[in-house]
């Protein structure tokens, strides 16, 4: 079976994502312990953290999933398989279309099979949803301009600041999200541009892409002190800027714009109590409104791909479950073929080459059984005809 244990953006605000995330962790590790899952993909981002189960034991009905938290979507098989499918193809995401979760979905894949905790199971599923990620983006206009988090964090600034022109920007963070806000930013005619990160080469190669100057982190109070617009998007596990920090700078606060896209928060909540404009990704949802209804259009080009690509899914699951039951049934045909040459070949003398004629013979009957064997399964598990598989399990004694 294969399990998701999700909370995203569309049901729960930032501040409730934070908690809800540490929930669907601790939900997780108490599996883990009772099951002891070794095939599972985690992902995390800013507007949603998720996990991909597949194990044969987890029962729909244990009480561990049976939590109180509405906040927690849990789903299974089809309806976990299809997210996954619609969220790659970027249906799922705040910013409709945006590539970003493609990225964080390959990479989500990449570590956990370098931890080795992704099994062929979740392999087949997420090298499928990539793929139908990128068909979807191929054939429709889905993606269609500029369609990220940090671009949508530009068009609010604009909204509640006018035209940025001449504008002095500090931008804190100079990973992904960061590097999304610089793209946003490259074409429009700032008076200065000013990257912050913890590792100080990255902010330089961030900053020469732009035209900007890379700052020390340490320096960030000499730089908010001038900054019209700070964007803040870094990994950091707590805020960066709080009240108490930025009040002993001297900064024309009422005139200063913050938008902060990182997930756990870079901005307390109380630096709007100075009077700087404070924004945070659930303020970037009517800006991702708007984007969706751009692209809404695209949707049903978009399912029509997803459907397709599913069935096709199913029916690679169905082989995946026919080519197990075959290696178990070769298996099986291979041992008692072996043992009763062996005790044919005790009785036969092999100086004219009878053991080895003996094989030949033995080897090439099991072929042609099996051969007939495999195709017929195959074709009952093209034509989902679970009956016969069913049948097969238990007349070879393979069923789980």
């Amino acid at each position: 079976m294969i399990l998701n244990l999700r909370v995203d953006h569309k049901i729960a605000d930032v501040q409730s994502m934070e908690n809800i995330a540490k929930e669907i962790d601790d939900l997780f590790w108490q599996l883990q312990e009772r099951y002891s899952i070794g095939e599972y993909i985690e992902i995390s981002t800013c507007n949603r953290k998720e996990y991909y189960i597949h194990n044969d034991y987890i029962s729909e009905d244990d009480d561990l999933l049976s939590h109180e938290n509405q906040s927690i979507i849990i789903e299974y098989g089809q309806s976990a398989v299809m997210h996954l499918l619609r969220m790659t193809s970027g249906l799922e995401s705040m910013i409709v279309g945006e590539d970003q979760i493609l990225g964080q979905v390959k990479d989500a894949k990449h570590k956990a099979m370098k931890n080795r905790h992704c099994g062929r199971y979740l392999d087949a599923v997420f090298t499928k949803a990539i793929h139908v990620g990128q068909v979807v983006r191929n054939k429709t206009n889905i993606n269609k301009g500029s369609v990220s988090i940090g671009s949508a964090a530009i068009d609010l600034a604009e909204k509640h600041m006018g035209c940025l022109d001449e504008k002095s920007v500090l931008v804190i963070g100079a990973g992904k999200m960061g590097k999304l806000v610089a793209k946003a930013l490259a074409e429009k005619d700032l008076s200065a541009i000013f990257v912050a990160n913890r590792t100080y080469y990255v902010a330089v190669d961030l900053a020469k892409d732009l035209g900007g100057e890379a700052i020390l982190f340490s320096d960030l109070e000499k730089y908010l002190a001038t900054a019209d617009l700070v964007i803040s998007a870094t990994s950091a596990p707590h805020p960066i800027i709080t009240k108490k920090r930025i009040l002993d700078i001297d900064m024309d606060y009422d005139n200063v714009m913050m938008v902060d896209i990182a997930n756990p928060r870079d901005i307390s909540e109380d630096v709007a109590e100075t009077g700087v404009k404070l924004f945070n990704i659930d303020d970037l949802r009517e800006i991702a409104d708007i984007n969706t209804q751009l692209r809404i259009k695209e949707f049903g080009e978009a399912e029509n791909i997803i459907n397709e690509e599913f069935l096709l899914l199913k029916e690679s699951f169905k082989i995946m479950e026919v080519d197990e039951l075959l290696g178990n049934l070769r298996a099986s045909m291979e041992d008692i073929r072996q043992r009763e040459t062996q005790k044919a070949s005790v009785k036969l003398a092999d100086v004219d080459g009878s053991v080895k004629i003996l094989d030949n013979l033995t080897n090439s009957i099991v072929n042609k059984i099996f051969f007939d064997i495999s195709k017929n399964l195959k074709k009952a598990a093209k034509d989902e005809n679970t009956d016969i598989l069913e049948a097969a399990e238990y007349i070879f004694n393979f069923k789980k």
